[in-house]
């Protein structure tokens, strides 16, 4: 969009300074889902590729990995725990097949291609006889729940198979956006 970005620079740093003080959990040696709480989202692996984290930053990757601990079951991400989770929604839901894609991009991000590439080829082979997928998956009963098709995680999909397929690392690219940004705007207004 056309413009400076310089005004928004407070309140962002404003946010991230909040989030960082009280969204980070020593106990726990990871980000948490919500302020004064201890559990995890699989959100939460959106850190780096939105930017708000460095993948390089090791909160990130202690954050990947808390995640890979808590909340994979079979090799794909639930989106929490629902079986400790107060929300008002039944517990027992399935991996949520976006955030299983998310996962793999935190691989890239974190150097480990290996994995997300085989995170990726099995998540692909999920997809149904005409390569639709649903919302969820549960894994022991190998059958796709939730909605069907699930838009997001076709989404997911393509996310990380561009991802996958470009070197210049564009989770990496967007963490640096507002400082190419603020340079644009400096030189189309001089």
């Amino acid at each position: 969009m056309p413009g400076t970005v310089t005004h928004c620079a407070a309140p962002r740093d404003e946010v991230c300074a909040d989030v960082t003080a009280h969204g980070w959990r020593d106990r726990r040696n990871s980000f948490v889902r919500a302020y004064g709480g201890n559990d995890l989202d699989a959100s939460l692996l959106l850190l780096a590729p939105v930017g708000f984290l460095k993948p390089g930053d090791p909160r990130y990757r202690r954050t990947v990995e808390a995640i890979e601990r808590d909340l994979v079951v079979d090799g794909l991400v639930l989106r929490y725990d629902s079986l400790k989770s107060r929300d008002g929604l039944p517990a027992g839901e399935g991996a949520f097949l976006a955030c299983s894609f998310w996962l793999a991009d935190a691989y890239l991000l974190l150097g480990r291609r290996d994995d997300a590439e085989r995170l990726f080829k099995r998540l692909v082979g999920l997809a149904n006889d005409v390569g639709l997928l649903s919302e969820e998956y549960d894994p022991r009963a190998k059958r796709h729940l939730g909605n069907f098709p699930q838009a997001f995680s076709h989404v997911a999909l393509i996310n990380t198979a561009f991802n996958l397929t470009r070197a210049e690392k564009p989770a990496e690219q967007r963490s640096e956006l507002p400082k190419r940004t603020a340079k644009a705007a400096e030189t189309a207004s001089a």
